[in-house]
């Protein structure tokens, strides 16, 4: 026998052992065993919990005011607007000098007594004034309220965010002097 003819039958040889490893004996025995585990295993499931029993609304607002009608928001907003002009400034009325300055642009710088009546000395660029309550100051419609040794009091009329005009406090407080401070 030549050479390569041996080598052909060993190589038939191996091939004939390698398709004879692949038989199914070890596929058989895998399936026996996954029959007894499918045989011995019981399948436990939970009990499903009973549906929650469902009570229907009753709507009983149905014969309410619709509170999306426009007559009813018609009628609050004429509510508003009379309400609103509580605080409405009186814009016919003749200015005062004072209201010519804006408020940060005003400092106290001290007060003067003339029998019962105390005036605050307000002192803006190089000018003293003297007030008292009653009087207006500053650009909101600011009117003075009441005048203490050491502050003025001031309520404004000033519009917010939405348009509606509010009242707001503020305070004059007197300024120390540099003399003062030495």
């Amino acid at each position: 026998m030549s050479a390569a003819a041996r080598h052909r039958a060993a190589a038939a040889l191996a091939l004939a052992l390698a398709l004879g490893g692949c038989g199914d004996s070890d596929v058989q025995e895998v399936r026996r065993w996954m029959a007894e585990v499918k045989a011995q295993t019981r399948v436990v499931v939970p009990p499903l919990s009973e549906p929650k029993t469902f009570i229907p609304f009753a709507y009983e607002a149905k014969d309410a005011v619709d509170p999306f009608s426009p007559n009813k928001l018609l009628a609050e907003l004429a509510r508003a607007a009379r309400s609103s002009g509580a605080f409405k400034p009186d814009l016919e009325r003749r200015k005062e000098l004072l209201e010519s300055y804006p408020l940060d642009t005003v400092k106290m710088v001290g007060t003067l007594q003339k029998g019962s009546v105390v005036y605050a000395l307000l002192q803006i660029d190089r000018a003293v004034h003297q007030v008292q309550a009653g009087q207006h100051l500053g650009q909101n419609f600011g009117l003075i309220t009441s005048v203490t040794e050491d502050a003025v009091a001031i309520k404004e009329i000033v519009q917010d965010a939405g348009g509606d005009w509010v009242e707001r406090m503020t305070k004059l407080e007197l300024q120390d002097s540099k003399e003062t401070k030495k």
